[in-house]
């Protein structure tokens, strides 16, 4: 390979190299996506032929998928989603067998976009498209270590009838995310034009482990609160005395997406929670949480503790909400920090998340090929 090689080329040839051991694809698409590259460049469309992944085998069909294409993103292929014969959705099934997390072998990468988070953070891709109905997006960018945003629900069209899921982007970080982001959001510019303006410093935000029910690895724990702690030492992040107390949203969750969004308790449930996060969020506040109550668990199952208990509240709400590395445990798992913003801030919310990146350590790369 030489320095004049394409990014398509480069993404094709990682996947060549490193998805037989990752298995983050189901399928690859290398002479569609060269020729796709050819007709961007010589078109000069904005994104010039950055290469992408779609999540599953519809994903090429997807809304975000046909504006990224549009605007001369390369799609290299489908990457893995769960497959048949469990209920579980934090895994996946790649062409080469199941969906390694790339930092630790024995674990999955989380789910359901689980092959889009991988494709990112190996590097075979440069972004992905996933969509988030409980926390799909940002529960595998927590465990992959990469930025992952779902957008406010409504805001792009769902592919779930129940309006739990929305539209969602992967990418090693949140400033390279934009460029993509920008064109699924329809703003306009070349991909080097900044998104928006600045976010005055410090950002008014509210800090909770729990959001007042969950169970939280302390260690988790302990990763994100140092984060949240050096955000605020840097002047990144001014934190508000809010209450940031939800109700569980299981059962609601678990009525809506049975078909019985108006059943007492899950009415309840919503309403008492939007009037709170109302409150928590007034004035343009942010929410910062641990993405996943969890590490990353081992392929045989989740175990007892729900993955999602920290991010399906804002599926049932329609907050805009990114997951960003906040670290590893002593094991080295990554952890993800879970930024919620004010519905339909989502620029705001990637305005947030750079401004909060820059003030973390970088996130690293995983230790490919020889991953444990």
């Amino acid at each position: 390979m030489t320095p004049t090689t394409s990014a398509v080329a480069r993404a094709l040839e990682r996947i060549e190299r490193l998805d037989p051991a990752l298995h983050a694809f189901i399928e690859v698409w290398p002479e569609t996506a060269l020729a796709r590259e050819r007709e961007t460049v010589a078109r000069r469309l904005p994104l010039g032929g950055l290469p992408f992944a779609v999540k599953g085998p519809s994903g090429i069909r997807s809304y975000a998928a046909r504006r990224l294409i549009a605007a001369g993103g390369v799609p290299v292929g489908a990457t893995s989603v769960p497959g048949p014969g469990t209920v579980w959705q934090t895994w996946g099934q790649g062409a080469h067998g199941r969906t390694v997390n790339p930092w630790r072998a024995d674990r999955t990468p989380g789910g359901s976009s689980a092959g889009s988070a991988v494709a990112v953070a190996a590097g075979m891709a440069e972004a992905a498209t996933g969509s988030d109905g409980a926390g799909s997006v940002r529960i595998p960018a927590a465990w992959c270590g990469v930025f992952g945003l779902k957008t406010t629900n409504g805001l792009l069209p769902s592919p779930d009838r129940t309006g739990l899921a929305s539209a969602g982007v992967f990418a090693r970080s949140a400033a390279a995310a934009e460029p993509y982001l920008r064109r699924v959001l329809g703003g306009g510019g070349t991909p080097d034009e900044p998104f928006g303006l600045p976010l005055p410093l410090p950002l008014p935000a509210v800090y909770s482990e729990d959001l007042g029910f969950a169970v939280v690895d302390p260690e988790v724990a302990a990763v994100v609160r140092a984060a949240v702690d050096r955000l605020v030492a840097a002047g990144t992040v001014r934190l508000l005395d809010r209450d940031a107390g939800l109700l569980d949203p299981a059962g609601a969750w678990t009525a809506v997406r049975g078909g019985s969004p108006d059943a007492p308790e899950a009415v309840r449930v919503r309403r008492t929670n939007d009037e709170r996060l109302d409150a928590l969020l007034s004035g343009g506040a942010l929410l910062l949480t641990p993405a996943t109550p969890n590490r990353p668990h081992g392929h045989e199952g989740p175990g007892s503790r729900y993955s999602t208990a920290l991010t399906w509240a804002f599926n049932l709400s329609g907050h805009p909400a990114a997951s960003l590395p906040a670290g590893f445990t002593g094991d080295g798992c990554p952890v993800g920090l879970q930024v919620v913003a004010p519905r339909g801030a989502d620029l705001g919310l990637l305005a947030a998340a750079r401004a909060v990146e820059d003030a973390l350590p970088a996130a690293p790369a995983p230790p490919l090929p020889g991953h444990r």
